[in-house]
């Protein structure tokens, strides 16, 4: 679990008298992310990637959500930016990276169960007074609040938002792919044509999210990165 926390000494030498002189503390660490959730970020990298790519290739096949929405040329997505090559291709991708999404998903959500340290990104009503005073940091260059934890309440909310933006893609994508099998799936969605304009929706909102993460990343420096290769957080604020 997330927590530990070490102290870097630098070594001082000896002193006039020949004397050794006492170590100063140059710094600390704070072990920020365990290995299971280091593991399934990167995983999740790489399958969002990969079901992205394909996902929109797929949706070049048939870029349409039937009568009510334009049927044709809803939108122009490049060939170049899609992977799968075509449709066959693009489904053989998507099923395969699927099962992997799926099993991270269950693996992040049941280590951060049962280890305790969903408390680190969940947002909960105690977040709620500290959310607007981030937002008016961030967006209105407004004072920067005090930090007490590893996630301010703003990122505890984007993360816990992702969180249910995951399964609502699972969902969504189940009741897609076996609209039959899973008709009670469909039928909560509104059928499966509305079952694809959520699928698709949720993709978007997963998009932005990474978009909002990755600026997040490069505002607060080379150390965030740090911490999720290594899971050490060198100097945290808090």
């Amino acid at each position: 679990m997330s927590g530990a926390v070490i102290e870097i000494i630098q070594a001082k030498g000896k002193n006039a008298d020949g004397e050794d002189e006492a170590p100063v503390v140059v710094g600390r660490a704070v072990y920020e992310h365990p290995f299971v959730v280091r593991l399934c970020h990167w995983l999740n990298t790489v399958s969002l990637f990969v079901m992205v790519g394909s996902g929109l290739q797929i949706f070049r096949a048939f870029p349409s959500f039937g009568a009510k929405i334009p049927q044709k040329d809803l939108l122009h997505w490049p060939r170049a930016f899609a992977i799968g090559g075509w449709l066959g291709g693009a489904l053989q991708w998507h099923l395969t990276f699927m099962w992997i999404y799926i099993a991270t998903g269950l693996l992040y959500l049941g280590y951060q169960f049962f280890s305790g340290n969903y408390r680190q990104v969940l947002f909960t009503h105690r977040d709620i007074p500290g959310v607007w005073p981030m937002v008016k940091h961030y967006f209105f260059f407004g004072p920067k609040p005090p930090v007490r934890e590893a996630y301010n309440p703003l990122q505890k909310q984007a993360y816990t938002t992702a969180i249910g933006l995951g399964v609502l893609s699972v969902l969504t994508g189940l009741a897609v792919w076996k609209p039959v099998q899973f008709s009670w799936l469909a039928w909560m969605m509104g059928g499966f044509h509305y079952a694809r304009i959520w699928h698709f929706a949720v993709m978007w909102a997963i998009l932005f999210f990474v978009l909002g993460h990755l600026v997040m990343v490069i505002l607060h420096g080379w150390g965030d990165f740090v911490s999720m290769v290594t899971g050490w957080k060198k100097d945290p604020e808090y």
